[in-house]
């Protein structure tokens, strides 16, 4: 060990040693187990001959310390060493993508189908038949309409029909003749069905009321639940695919609600398992034009559920009596 310290190097640590012996801290030193920071290359002290027997003590435990120090440090290198063999990446760790943040479509607007009321108290008759439904209509007085009354309304159409279209009550033409829909407003009606690919004998049409009620008004609520189940027994005898309601009277009454029918109009809603589309009646067409166009795109979703074509001339949406 003596050849790795040079001769001017020990006598400078023997003179360090023998100062701090001389101003009394030589046991500080002798009792330190460690150095604070040592050089990597600091020599081993080696006493000179000179020195006391406590300075040889301490001389003795620095270079051991030293040593001690040297060595820990030349295995943090070694450490160091292994670790640059390893294969190293330049790439960064790939973290997966985040979700995309999906934002959820409006909710459509869908009645629930009802639970009691008017259709709990209009039982299924076995053996029905639009003759039979008729035939208990009779001369009917049940409610005040039949008063200012020339004829009722029944229906008209092909009774096996895919189709079912469904007004309020019959207008002043209608009393008259004893048909739906064939004033004004049933002219325009035909007019839609034939721009459906259809004529009027391969759809059914009906209404809520067979009564014109006075002045062409709306049929009041105890009218709609006098007449009502004459309507329903004639949709399960029917047994369309697709009922579309004409305006709100007809809407409200099938889905018995009180919303308005803009809030609910071009969406399928439910009715006895059957799909059911709610649209602007021909009377309002007549007054506002502008609407037709929302009133064909709800009939172009009731064709393509019907598998139509507009101008295919054909009797496809009436089923074999």
């Amino acid at each position: 060990m003596a050849d790795r310290i040079s001769e001017n190097l020990h006598d400078k640590i023997s003179a360090r040693l023998r100062f701090y012996q001389d101003i009394g801290i030589d046991l500080f030193y002798r009792n330190r187990t460690a150095i604070a920071s040592p050089s990597r290359t600091s020599p081993p002290v080696i006493p000179s001959e000179s020195a006391t027997p406590a300075t040889i003590s301490v001389v003795e435990e620095y270079s051991e310390t030293i040593e001690t120090v040297i060595v820990a440090d030349s295995s943090v290198e070694e450490s160091a060493a292994f670790e640059d063999t390893l294969p190293r990446t330049s790439r960064k760790p790939v973290l997966p993508p985040a979700p995309a943040l999906q934002v959820p479509a409006p909710p459509k607007i869908v009645l629930p189908a009802p639970k009691s009321g008017l259709f709990d108290a209009t039982e299924k008759i076995s053996g029905d038949s639009l003759l039979k439904i008729r035939d208990d209509i009779g001369d009917c007085t049940r409610c005040k309409l039949h008063k200012a009354r020339n004829k009722i309304v029944f229906a008209d159409g092909n009774p096996k029909a895919k189709l079912v279209f469904v007004g309020e009550g019959p207008g002043r033409d209608e009393d008259m003749q004893g048909l739906p829909f064939v004033g004004r407003a049933g002219k325009l009606l035909t007019s839609m069905i034939e721009a459906m690919g259809l004529q009027r004998q391969d759809v059914y049409i009906c209404n809520v009321v067979k009564c014109r009620p006075p002045e062409n008004r709306l049929p009041e609520p105890d009218e709609i639940k006098t007449c009502s189940p004459f309507l329903l027994r004639q949709l399960d005898v029917v047994d369309p695919q697709v009922i579309v309601a004409l305006g709100a009277c007809a809407a409200q009454t099938l889905l018995q609600t009180t919303r308005g029918i803009s809030h609910f109009r071009g969406q399928w809603q439910e009715f006895g398992g059957r799909k059911l589309m709610a649209t602007y009646h021909p009377a309002y067409l007549l007054r506002n034009p502008p609407a037709k166009a929302d009133v064909w795109k709800d009939l172009q979703m009731v064709m393509a559920e019907l598998g139509l074509k507009r101008g295919a001339k054909s009797t496809s949406a009436g089923k074999p009596a």
